[in-house]
Parts: C-alpha cells; sequence; structure tokens
C-alpha cells in the first residue's frame, strides 16, 4: 500500500467539490482535494518518487510501484501562464517525500479570479485502488490523504 500525503496544508473537500467538472466528475482519475491555507506556501511531493511531468501550476510524481500522483495547483491555473508559481525541482528528478516542488501563493491565484483548490489525483488508478480518502476536516502538510493497493 503506497500512501500518498498531503502537498500542502488547508482542508479536504473531497474532488466532487473541485470547481472544474474533469475533476469532480474523476475523469483524471480518484483522489480527493484540497482547499489551502491562504498565505504563500511550498508544495510537496505527496510521494518519493521521479517527477515525470512539471509545470508551473501541476506536476506529476511516480513513485517506485509505478502509482503516478497528480497535484493540481487550483483550477484553470495553466491561463496564469506560471505568474506566482516557482518550480523548485526539474522534470527527471528523484524527490522525496515532502520535498519542496512548487512555490506558490493561494491568496494571489484567488486575487487572479481563479480557485485556488488543489486536487491530488491517484492516476490511472480505479476508486476501489484507494482506502481511507480524506475527504473533510483539516491537513497538515504530510498528513495522509488517501492509501494505493
Amino acid at each position: 500500500m503506497t500512501a500518498v500525503t498531503s502537498p500542502l496544508a488547508g482542508r479536504a473537500i473531497g474532488l466532487a467539490a473541485v470547481p472544474d467538472p474533469v475533476f469532480a466528475g474523476a475523469m483524471v482519475g480518484p483522489g480527493t482535494a484540497i482547499d489551502p491555507v491562504r498565505e504563500p506556501s511550498e508544495v510537496v511531493s505527496p510521494v518519493e518518487g521521479i517527477v515525470v511531468s512539471l509545470h508551473p501550476h501541476a506536476f506529476v510524481v511516480v513513485d517506485g510501484q509505478g502509482h503516478g500522483v497528480l497535484v493540481h495547483l487550483g483550477i484553470d491555473t495553466v491561463q496564469l501562464n506560471g505568474e506566482g508559481f516557482e518550480l523548485l525541482v526539474n522534470k527527471g528528478d528523484t524527490v522525496a517525500r515532502g520535498q519542496g516542488i512548487v512555490r506558490w501563493d493561494p491568496a494571489g491565484v484567488e486575487a487572479a479570479g481563479k480557485s485556488p483548490v488543489c486536487p491530488v489525483v491517484a492516476l490511472e488508478a480505479t476508486a476501489d485502488s484507494l482506502a481511507d480518502v480524506r475527504e473533510d476536516g483539516d491537513v497538515k502538510t504530510g498528513d495522509t490523504l488517501f492509501g494505493w493497493q
């Protein structure tokens, strides 16, 4: 079982509450979402693995079992063209769980008219392959969001 931990602090709200039909309908994959604390922060890797996709607003880390976890920083934030995001690693880097990947300011995203809600999605997974998915309550960076079999 792979534990997927929270890449940032905030409140777990579940994918169904994400203001985007693709994420809310779990079309990208199952998982949960975090409504982040509105302060500048480092978003960290939810698993130990390799950064296989890296954009200012989103990244994917694949662990040793081949589990890919997508962290998407806000909704429609690709439209910000990287403004307000600072990459801390490179695509292809091996990262430790809890290692900083992107620095950002959720309040800045909100001020730009975008939702700062962050989906954390298990790629190429089925809902029944996840266990103990957090969909409510406050979470700290590093708290377990779900287990992946």
